[in-house]
């Protein structure tokens, strides 16, 4: 039997205590802050208006998702893939979710709130990437900032290296990407045009040109 109640929740799991409920702010405080100073990756959820949902990975030096004051963040879009998963959400429906990860750390920092795609120049300018200004900053309005316990990257053993799979045993994009996409190319061809992707458009801000390809 499915659970489709937070009634038929409740028989299966405890309330939460007051730590977990209590934890949870609505600003950025000092703790968030430092956090923020030092991820350099976190995870950005995203819906549709029809309910469709969406998880993009985002990275960069630690720090380049900006405090702007105690309610708001922001980060520059860099170049991606032009299929604007997470754009396109937030053009209807402005609610996300982030995750933000400090390597080494097994807990986690979460915020709920708004976002909102802003070209101000000003802005742009503040999150020059290379000196090169920011076409589009995604500002966050927070509504909800807490710590996440470190049991999920513990079972995971996410930051040991004894965990890690050797370097022949992992998945090659390469060769999902021309499975998946029936590409005529083989899969030495497509790493090839992966790499030279990388290593000319890695930092280029989203948005710029054709060959650019922000999310």
């Amino acid at each position: 039997m499915p659970l489709t109640s937070v009634e038929d929740l409740r028989t299966i799991y405890r309330p939460p205590g007051r730590g977990p409920v209590d934890k949870v702010i609505h600003h950025l405080d000092a703790h968030c802050v430092d956090f923020l100073a030092k991820s350099p990756f976190f995870v950005l959820s995203t819906s549709s208006a029809a309910g469709v949902c969406d998880g993009s990975p985002k990275g960069g030096p630690p720090g380049f998702v900006q405090v702007l004051d105690s309610r708001r963040l922001g980060w520059a879009d860099f170049s991606g893939n032009n299929r604007l998963d997470s754009f396109q959400n937030l053009v209807s429906n402005r609610g996300l979710a982030l995750l933000f990860l400090i390597p080494g750390l097994d807990e986690t920092l979460r915020i709920n709130g708004q976002g909102e795609l802003v070209t101000d120049p000003e802005l742009c300018q503040r999150f020059a990437i290379d000196g090169k200004a920011a076409r589009v900053v995604v500002v966050v309005t927070v509504a909800e900032a807490y710590i996440h316990c470190a049991k999920a990257l513990r079972r995971a053993g996410l930051w040991s290296t004894e965990s890690w799979l050797d370097a022949s045993q992992l998945p090659s994009a390469a060769c999902i990407v021309k499975d998946h996409a029936n590409l005529d190319a083989d899969v030495p061809e497509i790493e090839a045009a992966r790499e030279r992707d990388l290593a000319t458009s890695l930092w280029e801000p989203g948005g710029t040109d054709a060959r650019s390809r922000a999310r």
